[in-house]
């Protein structure tokens, strides 16, 4: 693990990979030290951001460098208070699938059949609030390029792929990823604090029509179980 300072109210730790990252997130959590204001994930990095009226960078840095990390073969429960997710997506309300189906050489079940397939993990929340970035898509689908030309607008709902991960665009913004549906479910409510998925939940699409996506439509996602 590498330390470094990030501002004078945290210190960036960079780990040896995502999972790494996830469970050293998870156990500075877990300890919540008084002075602890907020830990951040993203990928193979973490950002603590403490008080700095009561403690200082270099002791927040040699704290962190006690903290038992989680061992390399505790297996998939690396944050014990992760949550599981299943989130269904009306697969017809796509604008890129044959864009995806040109890259990979497969047809639209198969994508779909591939996509809803795989337990994904939140790696990391960003670009807009509630974004998450969820990894890893099976080999058969990654490598898809983002658009040559971002689109003005993405419905919020919209589920898109490039490279090798997946998301959902929780409210309408600009974006470029390859969209193959859209989830009835409300992910993001900025207004009422709404923010469900974590990093270190696990998601799982399922396929639904487009009469079944209309019933749901508004109702806002909930976890289907604890981890």
């Amino acid at each position: 693990m590498k330390l470094v300072y990030l501002g004078d109210q945290a210190v960036l730790a960079y780990l040896a990979d995502e999972r790494a990252a996830v469970g050293f997130a998870a156990a500075v959590r877990a300890a919540n030290p008084a002075w602890l204001f907020d830990v951040v994930p993203a990928y193979a990095s973490v950002g603590v951001f403490f008080d700095a009226d009561v403690v200082s960078a270099r002791e927040v840095m040699g704290w962190l460098d006690t903290l038992a990390l989680p061992s390399a073969d505790s297996g998939s429960r690396l944050n014990e208070h992760s949550r599981a997710f299943t989130i269904p997506v009306c697969y017809e309300m796509q604008l890129d699938l044959p864009r995806v189906c040109e890259h990979t050489k497969l047809t639209a079940d198969e994508v779909i059949r591939l996509h809803t397939s795989t337990t994904y993990t939140v790696y990391a929340i960003g670009f807009v609030p509630g974004f998450p970035y969820l990894g890893y898509l099976p080999d058969a689908l990654c490598g898809v390029g983002r658009l040559p030309s971002p689109r003005v607008r993405v419905e919020p709902g919209s589920v898109g792929l490039t490279g090798r991960q997946t998301g959902i665009y929780p409210l309408a913004r600009p974006g470029g990823w390859n969209l193959i549906g859209r989830t009835p479910l409300t992910i993001v409510d900025v207004a009422s604090g709404f923010f469900p998925l974590r990093v270190g939940d696990t998601v799982r699409f399922a396929r639904i029509d487009e009469t079944r996506y209309r019933k749901l439509e508004g109702e806002r996602l909930v976890s289907s179980r604890a981890d």
